[in-house]
């Protein structure tokens, strides 16, 4: 069964139980300041979970395209990717654990045929000292499923993932686990939750590729269970039930609308029902190892590290360049030339000839594009950015072998001299090593090590203080300045023309900087215009009203600003801005948060800078002083 056959079936599933199928939203969340990527299937849909109504009702399935760029480094194993699919379900104030877990094990027996004397499952533990029982409905349920199966389901007591190495399986079908394991919420365990934060117990579901798959050597002397990296279990579903919110004084109370999250990963899903626990033997993955098989000259188990590595890069990069995001050097499209580069380091690694990582992405396009339309029609956008980017890795590292080569003549190689070829010239570790050896030379790994520990500190911190173009924040300020940006836009198409489109915007509570399409410096006296549009907006006030509507309904209408509209779902919200004389200011897609009326922007609007920012696209800054 194809990864995308696994994914029609389940949308199928859902929706003839009565839920609405959504689109996965982009890779790159719009006005969240908490991520650069989408990394979960909820992450879009925590408005909702939070107590919003959504457009499509209360029960909503969908297939989420996320990306996780802290685990490039752990790409190389047989389960660990950057870009995955996460299958999904909801309910908001619907149904709850009977139906959802007697819904995702018919699935995955009944529509993907796996044997459900592989399946186990975990349930949460409890807490006592925070007046949170033990999962014992679900326990009860899940017993109830697996006896219809004719499976004796004994539950028994794990806690944590070290304990579970101490007392090992006990013969047990269902699991408790403590806080650490079997809760969810947005700030980890119970005791970690603000006041206010929701959160709950959750239902992961593990399928058993048997004792032989226990390969990671950490565990040959171990107890096997099912929550721990042995190699043996791989989580395929997880079924959060969201129906706890944490009071100011540390207790935990019901909330009035009980709430459903559960992800399972499509390419894990596919390969329990390969029988195969690496993922990167799905057909999704697996085409396009074929393909550089094909190119290499060298089989899978050659070099399995090096193939999986260009496999993810290549598949992860392509449907980061289909969401708008291009190699680059700083926030989402460094992750972009990140990828790259280091999928180029390893086609050499296995004799790839230069200049076919374009033609590996032809495959990941050829395996998803029945499903995600922007990836064909990006298609040739895709391959040239990706053309593009290694050929100029190429040169680079041509530069780079020539410093090597300056740098070996003083017959050494330090710490510092490793850590330069890295930063300067994208040579990773094991290439200077191995480039050293070849010279007769040793490295001061230590040294180099120290280097990078700083280095990665630094970027970290960087990374903490940056955020995605978008709102810093839902703070009054920033949604004051959010809803005065929607002005200046709308003021800018007047006095500029109708071909100015926004480009990118990040707002804090201190100003608003705004990109937007255009060849030509602004001069002072359009700035000064848009000013007084703006001002004149806010001193007239009137309502900022919200409408909902079908995106295919607002791309058509020619009264709607609108831009990224691959991001947005089939149902969008148009806020229009109306003064109190009967003027439409303002009428533009968007998903963030606004004033509800003119009157509720404090300050007179004063653009303070207008500058390049990109070819073709023009900058301004502006404050509300």
């Amino acid at each position: 069964m194809s990864g995308n056959e696994i994914r029609e079936k389940y949308l199928r599933f859902m929706e003839e139980r009565g839920h609405a199928i959504i689109p996965s939203a982009a890779l790159v969340p719009e006005n969240d300041p908490t991520t650069l990527f989408t990394g979960s299937g909820m992450q879009p849909l925590i408005p909702y979970l939070m107590g919003e109504s959504h457009p499509k009702g209360t029960r909503l399935a969908d297939s989420q395209k996320c990306f996780r760029a802290n685990d490039i480094e752990e790409v190389g194993d047989n389960r660990h990717t950057t870009f995955f699919e996460m299958l999904g379900n909801w309910s908001l104030g619907d149904y709850f654990k009977k139906e959802q877990l007697r819904w995702f094990f018919t699935f995955l027996v009944d529509e993907v045929g796996l044997d459900p004397a592989r399946i186990y499952v975990t349930v949460f533990a409890g807490d006592e000292s925070l007046g949170i029982p033990r999962d014992d409905e679900s326990v009860t349920i899940w017993q109830e499923l697996f006896k219809e199966r004719g499976i004796e389901a004994k539950a028994v007591h794990i806690g944590s993932e070290e304990d579970g190495y101490e007392v090992g399986m006990q013969a047990g079908r269902i699991f408790y686990y403590d806080a650490a394991k079997n809760w969810w919420s947005r700030s980890g365990k119970p005791e970690n939750m603000p006041a206010g934060e929701i959160g709950g117990p959750d239902s992961e579901v593990f399928y058993d590729f048997g004792p032989e798959h226990a390969t990671h050597p950490e565990f040959k002397d171990k107890a096997a269970h099912p929550n721990s990296d042995s190699g043996q279990f791989l989580e395929i579903g997880n079924s959060v039930f969201i129906e706890y919110i944490k009071q100011d004084d540390g207790s935990f109370t019901k909330l009035p609308q009980s709430n459903v999250d559960f992800g399972g990963g499509l390419e894990r899903i596919a390969a329990a029902q390969i029988g195969d626990p690496d993922v990167f033997k799905v057909d999704l993955l697996w085409d396009v190892v074929k393909e550089m098989e094909q190119l290499s000259g060298r089989k899978y188990e050659d070099d399995t590290m090096a193939f999986r590595v260009v496999t993810d890069h290549i598949r992860g990069a392509t449907f980061m360049i289909g969401d708008g995001v291009f190699p680059s050097n700083d926030q989402q499209g460094y992750f972009v030339r990140r990828l790259l580069r280091r999928a180029v380091r390893y086609a050499d690694r296995i004799g790839i000839p230069p200049g076919q990582l374009a033609s590996l992405a032809k495959s990941v396009i050829h395996s998803y594009e029945t499903h995600y339309l922007n990836i064909k029609d990006q298609k040739d956008t895709i391959l040239d950015a990706i053309a593009r980017e290694e050929e100029q890795f190429r040169k680079t590292l041509e530069k780079g072998m020539k410093e090597f080569e300056k740098l070996v003549m003083k017959g050494e190689l330090s710490g510092d001299d490793a850590f330069l070829l890295f930063t300067t010239y994208g040579f990773p570790y094991e290439l200077v090593e191995e480039l050293a050896k070849d010279k007769g030379l040793t490295i001061d790994k230590d040294s180099f090590d120290q280097k990078m520990k700083g280095h990665q500190a630094l970027s970290r911190a960087g990374a903490e203080q940056k955020f995605k173009g978008g709102l810093a924040d839902h703070s009054e300020k920033v949604v004051q300045y959010h809803t005065a940006t929607h002005l200046m836009l709308a003021g800018l198409r007047k006095f500029l023309g109708n071909g100015i489109h926004q480009a990118g915007s990040n707002i804090t509570g201190e100003r608003l900087r705004f990109d937007f399409t255009h060849t030509d410096k602004v001069e002072r006296d359009v700035l000064d215009k848009v000013e007084e549009f703006v001002n004149n907006a806010i001193k007239v006030g009137g309502p900022v009203r919200i409408d909902m509507m079908p995106k295919t309904t607002a791309e058509n209408d020619p009264t709607i600003e609108g831009s990224f509209w691959d991001r947005y779902p089939d149902e969008v919200k148009v806020y229009t801005i109306t003064g109190n004389d009967g003027e439409v200011f303002s009428r533009e897609l968007c998903g963030g948060p606004h004033v509800e009326k003119l009157e509720d922007i404090k300050g007179t609007f004063k653009i303070t800078k207008e500058e390049s920012s990109s070819a073709g696209v023009r900058r301004v800054k502006a404050v509300l002083e």
